[in-house]
């Protein structure tokens, strides 16, 4: 009868467990653009870190740390900086920096301008880009995304359908550029 119960009683929690599966690791691609952008959030880290430690000596001298709410503040305003910090430095080096244009410049790449119309006749503008940069400008879109994953290798009039859970929308592909901006004609 204890097993039972036991087995029940695992059974009913064995999902209150705190584990999370890891994020997939996402493309290690990205525009000299986005790299220098990286680059340089990480010397202002770095700086950002330097006025955060002063704060904190002094927020450390008041005295009872306990109930000091700016030493709390500034603890895990450290433990923020130091997180990003420590990652930036783990995924830079493994990254691979795409100036190149490529070859065929009539398909759809690694840092392409698209524009495509919807089927509801609007035109919208996105930028491949890595997934370490698409929240630079609301163009940018992940390499990693399910539409950039379709526009891959597609060509002018070329048409893609994109399903999820709440709609389902076609896009025609329009005109592909390749360069800082999109260049309208």
């Amino acid at each position: 009868m204890l097993n039972n119960e036991l087995f029940k009683y695992l059974l009913l929690n064995i999902h209150m467990s705190r584990w999370k599966a890891p994020r997939p690791i996402s493309s290690p691609y990205i525009t000299p653009a986005g790299y220098q952008r990286l680059e340089q959030e990480l010397k202002n880290l770095w700086l950002k870190r330097k006025n955060v430690v002063v704060a904190l000596s002094a927020a450390a001298a008041e005295g009872d740390r306990s109930e000091n709410a700016e030493y709390i503040y500034r603890k895990k305003e450290l433990r923020g900086i130091d997180g990003r910090i420590h990652f930036l430095q783990k995924r830079m080096p493994t990254l691979n920096i795409i100036s190149a244009m490529p070859a065929d410049q009539e398909k759809i790449f690694f840092s392409a301008w698209i524009l495509l119309e919807t089927d509801k006749n609007e035109e919208v503008l996105y930028r491949i880009v890595g997934a370490d940069e698409f929240e630079m400008d609301k163009r940018y879109i992940s390499l990693d995304s399910p539409l950039a994953q379709a526009l891959l290798k597609k060509t002018f009039d070329d048409q893609i359908l994109i399903r999820n859970e709440f709609q389902e929308t076609q896009y025609t592909v329009i005109d592909i550029q390749y360069g800082l901006e999109f260049e309208n004609e």
